[in-house]
Protein backbone atom coordinates (compact mmCIF):
# COMPACT_ATOMS: atom_id res chain seq x y z
CA UNK A 1 0.00 0.00 0.00
CA UNK A 2 1.14 3.31 -0.79
CA UNK A 3 2.26 5.64 2.42
CA UNK A 4 -0.38 7.99 0.98
CA UNK A 5 -3.18 5.79 1.45
CA UNK A 6 -2.18 4.88 4.84
CA UNK A 7 -2.25 8.00 6.08
CA UNK A 8 -5.78 8.46 4.58
CA UNK A 9 -7.09 5.40 6.60
CA UNK A 10 -5.71 6.75 9.16
CA UNK A 11 -6.87 9.83 9.53
CA UNK A 12 -10.33 8.34 8.71
CA UNK A 13 -10.55 6.18 11.73
CA UNK A 14 -9.26 9.06 14.20
CA UNK A 15 -12.09 11.22 12.62
CA UNK A 16 -14.49 8.42 13.66
CA UNK A 17 -13.47 8.02 17.01
CA UNK A 18 -13.66 11.88 17.71
CA UNK A 19 -17.10 11.82 16.39
CA UNK A 20 -18.10 8.69 18.77
CA UNK A 21 -15.96 10.73 21.75
CA UNK A 22 -18.26 13.99 20.69
CA UNK A 23 -21.54 12.29 20.35
CA UNK A 24 -21.05 10.13 23.77
CA UNK A 25 -20.02 13.26 25.75
CA UNK A 26 -22.79 15.53 24.53
CA UNK A 27 -25.51 12.61 25.08
CA UNK A 28 -23.80 11.86 28.83
CA UNK A 29 -24.24 16.03 28.99
CA UNK A 30 -27.33 15.69 27.99
CA UNK A 31 -28.61 13.23 30.56
CA UNK A 32 -26.83 15.13 33.23
CA UNK A 33 -28.89 18.23 32.39
CA UNK A 34 -32.26 16.17 32.28
CA UNK A 35 -34.31 16.82 35.26
CA UNK A 36 -37.27 14.37 36.12
CA UNK A 37 -40.28 15.17 35.39
CA UNK A 38 -42.75 17.46 38.07
CA UNK A 39 -45.39 14.85 40.22
CA UNK A 40 -48.58 16.41 39.37
CA UNK A 41 -49.89 17.99 42.27
CA UNK A 42 -53.21 16.74 43.95
CA UNK A 43 -55.76 19.32 43.66
CA UNK A 44 -56.69 20.33 47.59
CA UNK A 45 -60.43 19.85 48.06
CA UNK A 46 -61.62 23.29 49.82
CA UNK A 47 -63.77 22.67 53.23
CA UNK A 48 -67.21 23.87 52.86
CA UNK A 49 -67.60 27.61 54.66
CA UNK A 50 -70.25 28.07 57.35
CA UNK A 51 -72.69 31.02 56.22
CA UNK A 52 -72.00 33.92 58.34
CA UNK A 53 -74.49 34.20 61.29
CA UNK A 54 -76.17 37.83 61.26
CA UNK A 55 -77.62 39.31 65.02
CA UNK A 56 -79.96 41.71 65.27
CA UNK A 57 -78.65 45.02 66.99
CA UNK A 58 -79.94 45.32 70.32
CA UNK A 59 -82.59 48.13 70.60
CA UNK A 60 -82.49 50.47 72.88
CA UNK A 61 -85.61 50.10 74.97
CA UNK A 62 -86.23 46.40 74.00
CA UNK A 63 -86.93 45.22 77.51
CA UNK A 64 -88.80 48.34 78.57
CA UNK A 65 -92.24 46.51 78.79
CA UNK A 66 -90.57 43.61 80.53
CA UNK A 67 -88.79 45.90 83.35
CA UNK A 68 -92.27 46.87 83.82
CA UNK A 69 -93.93 44.78 86.79
CA UNK A 70 -97.54 43.07 85.44
CA UNK A 71 -99.20 44.71 88.37
CA UNK A 72 -102.35 42.24 90.02
CA UNK A 73 -101.23 39.01 87.82
CA UNK A 74 -100.97 35.53 89.55
CA UNK A 75 -97.73 34.37 90.25
CA UNK A 76 -98.07 31.31 88.25
CA UNK A 77 -99.97 33.05 85.15
CA UNK A 78 -96.38 35.13 84.98
CA UNK A 79 -94.54 32.29 82.94
CA UNK A 80 -97.59 32.45 80.35
CA UNK A 81 -97.06 35.90 79.87
CA UNK A 82 -93.53 35.88 78.42
CA UNK A 83 -94.38 33.15 76.49
CA UNK A 84 -94.60 34.79 73.42
CA UNK A 85 -91.89 37.01 72.04
CA UNK A 86 -94.07 40.41 72.00
CA UNK A 87 -93.28 43.44 70.21
CA UNK A 88 -93.75 46.66 71.40
CA UNK A 89 -92.33 48.75 68.84
CA UNK A 90 -95.01 51.37 69.37
CA UNK A 91 -93.90 51.95 73.24
CA UNK A 92 -90.10 52.49 72.03
CA UNK A 93 -91.29 54.53 68.73
CA UNK A 94 -93.48 56.77 71.47
CA UNK A 95 -89.80 57.79 73.14
CA UNK A 96 -88.23 58.14 69.98
CA UNK A 97 -87.83 62.28 68.65
CA UNK A 98 -91.12 62.58 67.13
CA UNK A 99 -93.35 60.05 69.52
CA UNK A 100 -95.58 61.05 71.63
CA UNK A 101 -93.26 60.57 74.77
CA UNK A 102 -90.42 62.04 73.58
CA UNK A 103 -88.49 63.98 76.20
CA UNK A 104 -91.41 63.56 78.38
CA UNK A 105 -91.13 62.15 82.11
CA UNK A 106 -93.84 59.34 82.05
CA UNK A 107 -94.15 56.74 84.44
CA UNK A 108 -94.76 52.59 83.75
CA UNK A 109 -96.77 50.19 84.60
CA UNK A 110 -97.84 46.52 83.43
CA UNK A 111 -101.27 44.51 83.92
CA UNK A 112 -102.37 41.56 82.19
CA UNK A 113 -105.32 40.91 80.12
CA UNK A 114 -106.82 37.58 79.88
CA UNK A 115 -108.78 37.38 75.90
CA UNK A 116 -110.13 34.79 73.25
CA UNK A 117 -108.33 35.65 70.99
CA UNK A 118 -107.00 33.79 67.19
CA UNK A 119 -103.91 32.72 66.84
CA UNK A 120 -102.63 29.77 64.37
CA UNK A 121 -105.86 29.27 63.36
CA UNK A 122 -108.13 28.50 66.68
CA UNK A 123 -108.92 31.23 69.37
CA UNK A 124 -107.07 30.50 72.65
CA UNK A 125 -107.18 32.13 76.21
CA UNK A 126 -104.44 34.52 76.14
CA UNK A 127 -102.80 36.25 79.18
CA UNK A 128 -102.48 39.52 77.15
CA UNK A 129 -99.03 41.95 78.52
CA UNK A 130 -100.42 45.49 78.90
CA UNK A 131 -98.45 48.73 79.65
CA UNK A 132 -99.83 51.93 80.84
CA UNK A 133 -97.86 54.98 80.66
CA UNK A 134 -98.77 58.11 82.55
CA UNK A 135 -97.20 61.54 81.49
CA UNK A 136 -96.90 63.76 84.59
CA UNK A 137 -93.83 65.51 86.18
CA UNK A 138 -94.09 63.85 89.59
CA UNK A 139 -95.18 59.49 90.43
CA UNK A 140 -98.97 59.86 89.78
CA UNK A 141 -99.20 57.93 93.22
CA UNK A 142 -97.37 55.76 96.11
CA UNK A 143 -99.88 53.76 96.79
CA UNK A 144 -101.57 50.57 95.83
CA UNK A 145 -105.31 49.22 95.92
CA UNK A 146 -106.04 45.84 97.23
CA UNK A 147 -109.18 44.47 96.30
CA UNK A 148 -111.46 41.82 95.07
CA UNK A 149 -115.08 40.48 95.07
CA UNK A 150 -113.61 37.97 97.42
CA UNK A 151 -112.58 40.63 99.82
CA UNK A 152 -115.33 42.17 102.48
CA UNK A 153 -113.00 45.23 102.49
CA UNK A 154 -110.54 47.27 99.88
CA UNK A 155 -106.99 48.50 101.44
CA UNK A 156 -105.24 51.39 99.92
CA UNK A 157 -101.80 50.46 101.39
CA UNK A 158 -98.43 52.22 100.71
CA UNK A 159 -96.40 50.68 97.78
CA UNK A 160 -93.25 49.61 99.18
CA UNK A 161 -95.62 47.46 101.75
CA UNK A 162 -95.54 45.12 98.71
CA UNK A 163 -92.17 45.63 98.18
CA UNK A 164 -92.94 47.79 95.15
CA UNK A 165 -91.69 51.57 94.03
CA UNK A 166 -91.49 53.47 91.02
CA UNK A 167 -87.48 53.17 89.75
CA UNK A 168 -85.59 54.72 86.84
CA UNK A 169 -85.32 52.38 84.12
CA UNK A 170 -81.81 52.95 82.21
CA UNK A 171 -81.85 52.01 78.44
CA UNK A 172 -79.10 50.04 77.24
CA UNK A 173 -76.70 52.32 75.42
CA UNK A 174 -76.31 53.95 79.08
CA UNK A 175 -76.04 50.89 81.24
CA UNK A 176 -72.76 51.77 81.69
CA UNK A 177 -72.67 54.73 83.53
CA UNK A 178 -73.55 55.59 87.02
CA UNK A 179 -77.68 55.48 87.81
CA UNK A 180 -77.23 58.81 89.77
CA UNK A 181 -75.30 60.81 87.30
CA UNK A 182 -78.43 60.26 84.52
CA UNK A 183 -81.36 62.29 84.75
CA UNK A 184 -83.86 59.55 83.88
CA UNK A 185 -87.27 60.48 82.47
CA UNK A 186 -88.75 56.87 82.17
CA UNK A 187 -89.60 55.37 85.70
CA UNK A 188 -90.52 52.38 85.71
CA UNK A 189 -93.13 50.31 88.72
CA UNK A 190 -90.84 47.42 89.84
CA UNK A 191 -91.58 44.91 92.52
CA UNK A 192 -88.48 43.17 94.17
CA UNK A 193 -90.67 40.48 95.31
CA UNK A 194 -88.57 36.95 94.76
CA UNK A 195 -90.32 34.18 93.35
CA UNK A 196 -88.11 31.17 95.15
CA UNK A 197 -90.06 33.36 98.50
CA UNK A 198 -93.86 32.83 97.75
CA UNK A 199 -93.54 29.14 99.24
CA UNK A 200 -92.71 30.26 103.12
CA UNK A 201 -95.57 33.26 102.07
CA UNK A 202 -98.63 32.81 104.01
CA UNK A 203 -101.74 32.19 101.51
CA UNK A 204 -103.37 35.96 102.55
CA UNK A 205 -100.15 37.37 101.85
CA UNK A 206 -99.73 35.69 98.64
CA UNK A 207 -103.38 36.33 97.45
CA UNK A 208 -103.00 40.09 98.02
CA UNK A 209 -100.46 40.11 95.34
CA UNK A 210 -103.09 39.06 92.86
CA UNK A 211 -105.72 41.25 94.02
CA UNK A 212 -103.12 44.50 93.35
CA UNK A 213 -104.02 47.43 91.42
CA UNK A 214 -101.94 50.40 90.56
CA UNK A 215 -104.07 53.15 92.74
CA UNK A 216 -104.49 56.97 91.95
CA UNK A 217 -106.27 59.88 93.00
CA UNK A 218 -107.25 62.57 91.08
CA UNK A 219 -107.82 65.56 93.30
CA UNK A 220 -109.77 67.48 90.76
CA UNK A 221 -112.12 65.01 89.72
CA UNK A 222 -114.80 63.73 92.00
CA UNK A 223 -113.93 60.62 92.50
CA UNK A 224 -116.89 57.56 91.48
CA UNK A 225 -116.81 56.16 94.91
CA UNK A 226 -117.72 59.51 96.35
CA UNK A 227 -120.68 59.71 94.00
CA UNK A 228 -121.70 56.08 94.35
CA UNK A 229 -124.77 54.77 96.65
CA UNK A 230 -123.98 51.34 96.24
CA UNK A 231 -122.73 48.44 98.81
CA UNK A 232 -121.32 45.27 98.23
CA UNK A 233 -122.45 43.41 100.67
CA UNK A 234 -121.09 39.78 101.90
CA UNK A 235 -123.26 38.79 104.76
CA UNK A 236 -121.78 35.53 106.48
CA UNK A 237 -124.95 33.26 106.80
CA UNK A 238 -125.37 29.84 108.10
CA UNK A 239 -124.77 27.72 105.10
CA UNK A 240 -123.65 30.00 102.76
CA UNK A 241 -122.40 33.85 102.28
CA UNK A 242 -125.33 36.09 100.17
CA UNK A 243 -123.65 38.51 97.76
CA UNK A 244 -125.15 41.04 96.78
CA UNK A 245 -125.38 44.96 95.80
CA UNK A 246 -127.35 47.11 97.59
CA UNK A 247 -128.29 50.87 96.49
CA UNK A 248 -129.74 53.04 99.41
CA UNK A 249 -131.28 55.17 96.74
CA UNK A 250 -132.53 53.01 94.58
CA UNK A 251 -133.56 49.95 96.74
CA UNK A 252 -135.96 49.35 99.49
CA UNK A 253 -134.60 47.17 102.31
CA UNK A 254 -137.42 45.20 103.13
CA UNK A 255 -138.49 44.71 99.90
CA UNK A 256 -134.67 43.98 98.98
CA UNK A 257 -134.66 41.32 102.05
CA UNK A 258 -137.51 39.20 101.02
CA UNK A 259 -136.34 39.20 96.96
CA UNK A 260 -133.63 37.02 98.52
CA UNK A 261 -135.95 35.10 100.96
CA UNK A 262 -138.06 34.27 97.99
CA UNK A 263 -134.90 33.21 95.62
CA UNK A 264 -133.64 31.00 98.53
CA UNK A 265 -130.62 33.58 98.57
CA UNK A 266 -131.16 34.23 102.52
CA UNK A 267 -133.25 31.82 105.13
CA UNK A 268 -136.01 33.76 106.63
CA UNK A 269 -135.10 33.51 109.82
CA UNK A 270 -131.64 35.59 109.18
CA UNK A 271 -134.24 38.32 107.36
CA UNK A 272 -133.60 40.95 110.64
CA UNK A 273 -129.71 39.89 111.18
CA UNK A 274 -129.31 40.45 107.36
CA UNK A 275 -131.04 44.13 107.29
CA UNK A 276 -129.09 44.99 110.35
CA UNK A 277 -125.89 44.39 108.89
CA UNK A 278 -126.96 46.11 105.84
CA UNK A 279 -127.83 49.15 107.33
CA UNK A 280 -124.16 49.25 109.01
CA UNK A 281 -122.32 48.75 105.65
CA UNK A 282 -124.73 51.60 104.20
CA UNK A 283 -123.62 53.48 107.28
CA UNK A 284 -120.05 52.97 106.38
CA UNK A 285 -120.24 54.08 103.07
CA UNK A 286 -121.94 57.10 103.71
CA UNK A 287 -119.32 58.23 105.83
CA UNK A 288 -116.42 56.99 103.67
CA UNK A 289 -117.85 59.41 100.83
CA UNK A 290 -118.09 61.97 103.44
CA UNK A 291 -114.37 61.45 104.49
CA UNK A 292 -113.44 61.37 100.59
CA UNK A 293 -114.89 64.86 99.75
CA UNK A 294 -113.60 66.34 102.83
CA UNK A 295 -110.16 65.18 102.08
CA UNK A 296 -110.34 66.52 98.57
CA UNK A 297 -111.66 69.70 99.42
CA UNK A 298 -108.36 70.51 101.80
CA UNK A 299 -106.31 68.70 99.01
CA UNK A 300 -107.37 71.47 97.17
CA UNK A 301 -106.86 74.01 99.31
CA UNK A 302 -103.37 73.32 100.00
CA UNK A 303 -102.72 72.71 96.49
CA UNK A 304 -100.12 75.06 94.08
CA UNK A 305 -101.08 76.12 90.81
CA UNK A 306 -98.33 74.23 89.72
CA UNK A 307 -99.70 71.38 91.10
CA UNK A 308 -103.07 71.77 90.10
CA UNK A 309 -101.93 72.11 86.65
CA UNK A 310 -99.85 69.27 86.79
CA UNK A 311 -103.15 66.80 87.00
CA UNK A 312 -105.42 68.67 84.67
CA UNK A 313 -102.22 67.93 82.26
CA UNK A 314 -101.79 64.31 83.03
CA UNK A 315 -101.90 61.93 80.26
CA UNK A 316 -102.67 58.43 80.68
CA UNK A 317 -101.96 55.94 77.59
CA UNK A 318 -102.20 52.31 76.96
CA UNK A 319 -99.96 50.29 74.55
CA UNK A 320 -100.81 46.86 73.62
CA UNK A 321 -98.54 44.63 71.92
CA UNK A 322 -97.77 45.09 68.10
CA UNK A 323 -99.10 42.05 65.88
CA UNK A 324 -96.49 40.28 64.03
CA UNK A 325 -96.10 37.08 62.35
CA UNK A 326 -95.30 34.71 65.94
CA UNK A 327 -97.70 36.76 68.88
CA UNK A 328 -101.19 36.46 68.41
CA UNK A 329 -103.62 39.50 66.91
CA UNK A 330 -104.97 41.38 69.85
CA UNK A 331 -105.87 43.86 67.50
CA UNK A 332 -109.61 43.30 68.57
CA UNK A 333 -109.88 43.64 72.16
CA UNK A 334 -108.20 46.52 72.52
CA UNK A 335 -110.14 48.75 75.21
CA UNK A 336 -109.46 51.97 76.95
CA UNK A 337 -110.08 50.84 80.72
CA UNK A 338 -107.41 50.88 82.96
CA UNK A 339 -108.56 50.04 86.29
CA UNK A 340 -111.45 51.33 88.48
CA UNK A 341 -108.51 54.50 89.81
CA UNK A 342 -107.25 55.50 86.90
CA UNK A 343 -110.61 55.11 84.56
CA UNK A 344 -109.57 55.48 81.01
CA UNK A 345 -107.10 56.03 79.10
CA UNK A 346 -106.44 58.94 77.25
CA UNK A 347 -105.55 57.03 73.96
CA UNK A 348 -104.71 53.42 72.99
CA UNK A 349 -101.52 52.24 71.01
Amino acid sequence: MRKGAKRKAASHEQEEKQVKASSSSQENLNNYNRKPAPKAKLAKTSKPQPEPEYFEDKRNLEDLWKAAFPVGTEWDQLDSVYQFNWSFSNLEDAFEEGGKLYGKKVYLFGCTEPQLVPYKGENKVICIPVIVAVESPFPPSDKIGINSVQREAEEIVPMKQMKMDWVPYIPLEKRDSQVDRLKSQIFILSCTQRRVALKQMKIDRLKKYEYCLPYFYQPLKEDELEQSTEVQIIFPAEQKPVFCEFDWELDELDEFTDKLIEADELDKDQKDAFKDFVKEKVREAKKANWQAREARRKALEEMSEETKAAFQNMRFYKFYPVHTPDTPDVSNVKAPFINRYYGKAHEIL
